[in-house]
């Protein structure tokens, strides 16, 4: 039985699938246009002409880049702090919202208040300052893993997760002998992996794409990070190498662009599957 469609219901679905292609188009085209400036001459991009397409394909930009050994250690230091940052906001985050999502804890709904109380105050930039000097964490990776480890709202988020998870598990666990630790480490951990994962592609692009920490608590530039650098190339002006001119600039700036944001792109679909169900079950639920 062919069912009969509605004029409404075509001409919405119509305007719908325009409007889904004109915001793929204005997505795709600045990665397209950077791409295409990152392999084109020097003297076409500073004359404007890359519009799209490439134009006198050359790899002089990221043969620069390439030849640039503070590229390598600045690439190398935010793949560490990326990495450390998003293993230990994942561990802590998880402990917390664990018992935060059990009733029976003694004093959870003041720390619940507590935790949201960070949401709508802080202490400052100079305070936080304070801290870290203070504690000696200054020019070191914990000055960058340490202030920002924990997020109140990825906090209530696993904490929804967890709620929503099916409390006879948990109960046959302990029957069979688990403590919490166990049962949070053989039973929700490995139920809560799309929140987990949603999470943890949360804190590892924000502390990939981070540099204000880095510039406050970091003078040493063997820990700078690679958003520093690339900062510095497209903020002040700096030059990745002394031979190069302005316009050998202009290149290297989309090359490091392209440099920069091709690991999130490529980790990206790995974790796409997971994303959605993460953030929408534990947005949604409680």
């Amino acid at each position: 039985m062919k069912i009969q469609v509605s004029f409404a219901s075509r001409l919405f679905d119509t305007l719908n699938v325009l409007l889904m292609v004109l915001l793929l188009v204005v997505m795709l085209y600045p990665m397209v246009y950077v791409f295409s400036a990152s392999i084109s001459s020097d003297a076409m991009v500073a004359s404007g002409r890359v519009l799209l397409l490439p134009k006198d394909v050359t790899l002089h930009a990221y043969k620069a880049i390439v030849a640039n050994p503070d590229v390598w250690t600045s690439y190398w230091n935010t793949l560490r702090y990326t990495v450390v940052h998003t293993f230990f906001t994942l561990v802590v985050t998880s402990a917390m919202a664990y018992p935060l999502a059990k009733k029976w804890l003694p004093g959870r709904r003041p720390i619940l208040l507590m935790a949201a109380f960070t949401m709508l105050f802080s202490g400052g930039m100079i305070p936080t300052f304070l801290v870290v000097q203070k504690l000696g964490l200054l020019n070191t990776i914990w000055a960058i893993v340490l202030p920002t480890l924990v997020s109140t709202w990825h906090l209530f988020i696993m904490r929804t997760f967890f709620e929503g998870l099916p409390e006879e598990l948990e109960d046959a666990a302990t029957i069979d002998g688990c403590g919490s630790l166990q049962v949070l480490l053989r039973i929700v951990l490995p139920l809560s992996l799309p929140v987990m994962m949603t999470i943890g592609l949360y804190t590892a692009v924000g502390q990939w794409n981070a540099f204000f920490d880095a510039l406050i608590y970091l003078n040493d530039r063997s820990m700078y990070p690679l958003q520093i650098m690339l900062r510095n190339i497209l903020v002040a002006g700096a030059k990745i190498t002394s031979e190069s001119d302005s316009s050998q600039l202009q290149t290297m700036k989309y090359a490091l662009i392209i440099v920069a944001t091709l690991p999130i792109l490529c980790v990206y679909p790995f974790i796409q599957k997971y994303f959605v169900q993460g953030a929408m079950i534990g947005g949604i639920k409680g």
